[in-house]
């Protein structure tokens, strides 16, 4: 079990009791935080209280939340389009729609139990029994290069070059609408969404988060960007691009809730990846091709000029 407590400040004044929990507790829905209530493990001032109690602000809010039994992922036959492996890391092409680990909703079917058949069981374990190897992620809908760890030392090498920039990656978008500069930097923090979950935004008191660009080519209404990751926080790019007014073609989440004829997921591709090698300290340089959708729309974007 773990015991969480929270203050509530005199902003909290009249927010119900589960939208407070959820508001504070980023990995907490709603409704998850109701059960919680009703199971009695909320406690405000010491005190069992119903989802709907209102805060008055300066209750101490206790909460536990039971430790979830992870289940451990098991291998399947997926085709993987790998692109570098050695007996330390895995690189691959991971296409659109396919999810790298497995999560509610998504039980199989994923990147890591691709990756658990093709490796035979060797991944790190760092990442516990559903993300082993996974050092880190790309979206459902975004395709391209990922890299997993092989073993707990790989892992603890790749995770300490993300942290200090040494695994660099490197994206291609199509943007809506036209950029005025050829270059520039977003550096805006990302947190979770104030009132969708399920989102991240630009909040305030968001983790920092910067992402680099520069104009590929200009077309009508569309702007081909490429995209370099400074920080590596869920959604940035998507997140950055649609914060200053141009988000990704194609992406219902962001930008559009319409969806785009001809693609399936948004238009952001993982084109270059660059790490040192865990064992042999050698710089490996990766790139891969954009995908079908991706360059179909680009055609029909160079026809219409």
């Amino acid at each position: 079990m773990d015991t969480r407590t929270l203050t509530a400040t005199t902003e909290s004044t009249g927010v119900r009791l589960d939208a407070f929990l959820a508001a504070r507790l980023p990995d907490l829905t709603r409704s998850a935080a109701a059960r919680l209530i009703e199971g009695g493990l909320v406690t405000v001032d010491g005190k069992p209280a119903g989802k709907s109690a209102r805060l008055t602000g300066g209750e101490t809010v206790s909460v536990t939340l039971p430790q979830a039994e992870e289940p451990e992922a098991r291998p399947q036959d997926i085709p993987l389009e790998v692109v570098y492996e050695d007996a330390d890391v895995i690189v691959v092409n991971k296409p659109v729609g396919m999810v790298v680990h497995p999560a509610p909703g998504h039980p199989d079917g994923t990147l890591v139990n691709a990756l658990l058949h093709h490796c035979a069981g060797s991944l790190s374990g760092i990442g516990g029994q559903l993300r082993p190897g996974i050092v880190h992620r790309i979206d459902r809908d975004t395709s391209g290069l990922i890299i997993a760890a092989k073993n707990d030392a790989a892992h603890t090498c790749l995770a300490a070059q993300l942290s200090d920039h040494t695994l660099a990656r490197t994206y291609e978008c199509l943007a809506v609408g036209n950029f005025k500069e050829d270059s520039g930097t977003v550096d805006a923090p990302i947190g979770r969404h104030r009132t969708d979950r399920k989102k991240m935004a630009v909040v305030p008191d968001g983790r920092r988060a910067v992402t680099h660009w520069e104009v590929i080519a200009r077309y009508q209404g569309v702007t081909h960007l490429r995209c370099r990751l400074e920080t590596g926080r869920t959604h940035q790019i998507r997140v950055h691009l649609a914060y200053i007014g141009h988000p990704i073609l194609g992406d219902t989440v962001y930008g559009a809730k319409k969806p785009v004829p001809g693609l399936t997921g948004q238009c952001l591709h993982a084109t270059g990846l660059q790490f040192l090698h865990p064992s042999t300290g050698e710089k490996i340089t990766l790139t891969c091709p954009l995908p079908e959708e991706f360059t179909k729309m680009l055609k029909k974007l160079q026809s219409q000029r």
